[in-house]
């Protein structure tokens, strides 16, 4: 047998495998321009895409909003330095602050921004106070729950009309009236609900408590089901019963809620315009014979399309605006204040 000279098999290449072929390296094929151009193209079109879209996705809102939000909030404004009437709406006679200034002078403005004040208080408290109740009980088991949390909800999605009307027949003067029939019984004379001054606004009032209770509850419920339950278990440990732990554990857990439905519950007392606006006889914007349940919203639409004085009513709207700015204002001063002491 032949030996192999040793310079021959240090010469011959490593395959890895004994015996195995050595094996060719692929060769790299050539970049197709079209197709780079093509992948390019994707690139940035994806890049715009991510850029692009979430402005695309929020931008009917803002086109809603400028067109009917913020535009009408301008123009009332420069309207409210004019003298400006329903019937000729372009002829504009500039007039600066008077308006303004012709609102601190008119007794019917202040009439109106205190029983908006006295029907907010009136409607908000009670109001509040049975929803945060409401919740309570709600947050605890009952059998059909659900059914109660639907129940609380009804009265929100009621038209306002219909309500008020229903309203409107439960105080009526008449005999028929569901309310003096109830005093009727315990020996009390029928009460002249919508031409008193309190009567009245505790009527308003009732439709709006009646409306927003259990929209407030089922806030109240949601915030409720988020605090740890493990606070709960403590209070009890301790020996704190079912009203010490509410008082002590869910009151203060929901303070940033309860602030937040006091400030919502106070713009839309601010705005409340159908219930009074229905409640009054022939749907008179006076809010009564003598003005006394007339709120903010009956006195800017009495002066705007009664009236016609668009002018007035344009600074009407302005001064609501300004107030709901201080409300937003103290909401702000508030939460700062809790977070704080937090």
């Amino acid at each position: 047998m032949t030996d192999i000279p040793s310079d021959t098999r240090a010469a011959a290449p490593s395959t890895g495998e004994e015996g195995a072929a050595p094996r060719a390296r692929p060769a790299t094929p050539l970049a197709d321009p079209a197709a780079e151009r093509r992948r390019a193209r994707r690139s940035r079109r994806y890049r715009r895409d991510v850029k692009w879209s979430p402005y695309a996705l929020v931008a009917p809102f803002f086109l809603f909003f400028l067109a009917f939000g913020l535009f009408p909030l301008l123009y009332t404004g420069w309207a409210s330095l004019h003298r400006v009437e329903l019937g000729t709406p372009t002829d504009m006679e500039w007039v600066g602050l008077r308006n303004f200034s012709r609102l601190l002078e008119d007794d019917f403005f202040w009439n109106a921004l205190r029983n908006t004040f006295t029907i907010g208080v009136i409607s908000t408290v009670p109001q509040l106070l049975m929803a945060l109740g409401l919740a309570h009980l709600l947050h605890y088991r009952l059998r059909g729950s659900m059914f109660f949390r639907v129940a609380i909800l009804t009265p929100y999605a009621t038209s306002v009309a219909a309500a008020t009307l229903v309203f409107v027949l439960m105080f009526s003067r008449t005999d028929h009236g569901m309310i003096n029939w109830g005093l009727g019984l315990v020996g009390v004379d029928a009460v002249d609900w919508q031409n008193g001054d309190w009567t009245a606004q505790f009527a308003v009032s009732a439709i709006v408590i009646w409306r927003w209770t259990g929209y407030n509850a089922l806030i109240y419920l949601a915030a409720m089901q988020a605090i740890p339950k493990d606070l709960y278990e403590s209070a009890a440990l301790d020996g704190a019963s079912r009203w010490q732990q509410f008082r002590h554990v869910t009151v203060p857990s929901l303070r940033p809620t309860i602030l937040f439905t006091c400030v919502v519950s106070t713009i839309g007392a601010t705005q409340l315009f159908g219930e009074p606006l229905l409640f009054s006889q022939g749907a008179s914007p006076t809010g009564g014979s003598d003005h006394q349940f007339q709120t903010l919203g009956l006195y800017l639409y009495e002066q705007g399309w009664f009236n016609q004085h668009l002018g007035r009513a344009s600074a009407i709207a302005w001064t609501m605006f300004l107030i709901l700015v201080l409300i937003g204002l103290l909401n702000w001063a508030i939460s700062r204040w809790i977070r704080r002491d937090a």
